[in-house]
C-alpha cells in the first residue's frame, strides 16, 4: 500500500516546481523531501523527477503519474477537512494566488486582523499576474479581479470594480484634456499587452479603442507608476488608484466612459461538494472587509 505522505509530497513538488517551497508548504525539511521522493521512486523502480540546482521537473512518466494521483490527495485533503469541521477554529495550510497589486494594496494590510481572528490558520499567499491554472498549482483559492470566463470552478463575488480613464493633472495641463474618444489618439495610453485595446462602455453604448504609446509591458505594476508619474492616460480600476484620485495626484479622464460593468472582484475555488473551513473563513473575513470599501465604485 502507497504512503500517502510520499504521494502528497511528490504532488506538492510538481505544483511548486521546487523542493524548498513544497517543503515549506508541508513544513518539512528538503532533506526530508528529498528522501521520500527518492524512496517513492524506488518503490516504483522509475525516475519520477528531472532534478536541476534551478528547478525540478517531471520526467514524462512522473507527469502521467502526478495526473493520476493527484485527485486522490485532493481527495483525502478534502476528507480530512470534512471530518475536522466540527473544530471550533478554522485550521490548515490555506494556499492563495492574487494579482500582485491588488494582493499587496488589498490583502497583505489586512492579513493581521486575518491572523488575529484564524490564528490556526498558515497562509501561504502568492502575488503574480500570470492567471496559472489553481487546480494544476494546487492552490485553494485564487482572487481575480475583472470579468470571469466561463470555467468548472466555483466563484463568489467579493466587490465590484470600477475602471476609469485618469492621467496626472501635469500632463493634462501640458498634453491637454481630450473631451472624445477620438482625442485618446493625440495622447500617451497606457496599458498592459493583454488589456489592450480598451473596451468601454459610454451613453453610445460598447465601444473599443486601441491603446497606443512607447511603452510595452505585460505589468499592471508598470503602468500604475507610470500613470501616476505622469507618462499619459491609463484605464485604472478605483480600488488601484483610488487614494491618488481622492488626493487629487490623478484626475478622471472622459469621466462618462468606463469598463465593463461586468467586472469584479472574485474569489474562485475548485468547485467540491464540501468547501473547507480555512476556505470559507477567508472568503467570508475579505467579504466583509470589501464591502465597507465601498469607496471603490466611486470615481
Amino acid at each position: 500500500m502507497h504512503d500517502q505522505s510520499d504521494l502528497e509530497i511528490f504532488a506538492r513538488v510538481v505544483r511548486t516546481g521546487s523542493l524548498t517551497r513544497a517543503g515549506s508548504e508541508l513544513g518539512l525539511s528538503v532533506a526530508v523531501v528529498s528522501k521520500r521522493l527518492k524512496r517513492l521512486e524506488e518503490r516504483l523502480a522509475v525516475r519520477l523527477l528531472h532534478r536541476t540546482t534551478r528547478q525540478v521537473a517531471p520526467t514524462d512518466v512522473g507527469a502521467a503519474f502526478f495526473q493520476r494521483i493527484a485527485p486522490i490527495v485532493d481527495a483525502i485533503a478534502e476528507a480530512e477537512s470534512l471530518v475536522s469541521q466540527t473544530a471550533t477554529r478554522a485550521r490548515g495550510t490555506l494556499r492563495v494566488t492574487a494579482p500582485s497589486s491588488f494582493g499587496r494594496l488589498h490583502i497583505v494590510p489586512h492579513l493581521r486582523a486575518f491572523f488575529a481572528l484564524h490564528p490556526d490558520i498558515v497562509l501561504n499567499l502568492e502575488l503574480s499576474d500570470d492567471f496559472e491554472s489553481i487546480v494544476e498549482r494546487g492552490y485553494d483559492l485564487a482572487i481575480r479581479v475583472g470579468a470571469l470566463k466561463s470555467s468548472g470552478l466555483t466563484a463568489v463575488r467579493l466587490a465590484p470594480v470600477r475602471r476609469v480613464l485618469c492621467a496626472r493633472p501635469g500632463y493634462l495641463d501640458a498634453a491637454g484634456r481630450p473631451e472624445t474618444l477620438d482625442d485618446l489618439r493625440g495622447h500617451i495610453c497606457l496599458a498592459t499587452e493583454n488589456q489592450n485595446p480598451w473596451r468601454l462602455i459610454g451613453s453610445e453604448g460598447p465601444c473599443t479603442v486601441g491603446a497606443s504609446g512607447p511603452l510595452r509591458t505585460h505589468s499592471n505594476e508598470v503602468v500604475r507608476e507610470a500613470v501616476i508619474g505622469g507618462l499619459g492616460i491609463a484605464l485604472r480600476s478605483t480600488w488601484d488608484v483610488h487614494a491618488e484620485l481622492r488626493e487629487g495626484l490623478l484626475e478622471v479622464v472622459l469621466p462618462a466612459y468606463t469598463a465593463a460593468a461586468s467586472a469584479g472582484i472574485f474569489a474562485v475555488y475548485p468547485s467540491r461538494a464540501f468547501v473547507p473551513g480555512k476556505t470559507r473563513a477567508f472568503i467570508a473575513f475579505f467579504k466583509q472587509i470589501y464591502r465597507s470599501s465601498g469607496a471603490w465604485a466611486e470615481a
